[in-house]
């Protein structure tokens, strides 16, 4: 298989609050929107692609029209105390799991996006201990 694009896209109701959360909270930027699907890019290099789609609409099999559950999006960032503030400080997002250092190898804290789908906020430390003998070399 030749990969060309890889994204997630999150089955919702509310594609307009979950638009505006990414866009506003995640510096997304819509490149096309429609009343049942929002696709949305993140840009840089490399640039992050993520879509929203109303699990009603017929592209989705008879079956598996339901929202989203039990997703969970990791967000690699540079500096995850400076997210903190940004995210639950000053924006007022609910942390589902406070900041901590955690002994396999991530600073993090988690967040939920409109739907509850889960946001990981994570900056890489070093792993302690037994952790640090179970990641690849390189």
């Amino acid at each position: 298989m030749e990969l060309t694009s890889f994204y997630p896209v999150i089955g919702t109701s509310r594609l307009t609050e979950s638009r505006d959360f990414y866009v506003r909270l995640m510096g997304f930027e819509v490149t096309f929107e429609a009343d049942w699907y929002v696709s949305l890019r993140r840009p840089g290099d490399p640039a992050y692609e993520l879509a929203l789609l109303d699990p009603e609409h017929p592209t989705v099999p008879e079956g598996h029209r339901a929202s989203a559950r039990g997703l969970l999006l990791n967000f690699e960032v540079a500096d995850v105390d400076a997210e903190w503030e940004r995210l639950v400080v000053r924006e007022g997002l609910r942390p589902e799991l406070e900041l901590r250092s955690e002994d396999f190898g991530q600073r993090h804290f988690v967040v939920a996006d409109p739907n509850g789908i889960l946001i990981d906020v994570i900056t890489p430390i070093a792993p302690t201990g037994e952790f640090a003998g179970q990641y690849a070399a390189g």
